[in-house]
């Protein structure tokens, strides 16, 4: 029953930790491409959240 209580929580940490990855790549591209540090430095900050909240998420998962 546990598992079951889990599925939502984490199919949404999942979509967020997507979200995230894709919208750090676009604010990073977007950066690149004007030549703004700020804007590459808060993509790839995004990205890296967005990365560790998927593994934290399968790691969670794959511990039970």
């Amino acid at each position: 029953m546990a598992l079951d209580d889990e599925r939502p929580n984490l199919l949404i940490a999942k979509l967020g930790g997507l979200v995230l990855v894709v919208l750090g790549f676009l604010v990073a591209a977007f950066g690149y491409r004007t030549a703004s540090m700020g804007y590459m430095a808060a993509g790839a900050v995004l990205l890296i959240i967005g990365v560790a909240l998927m593994v934290w998420k399968a790691i969670r998962r794959n511990q039970s």
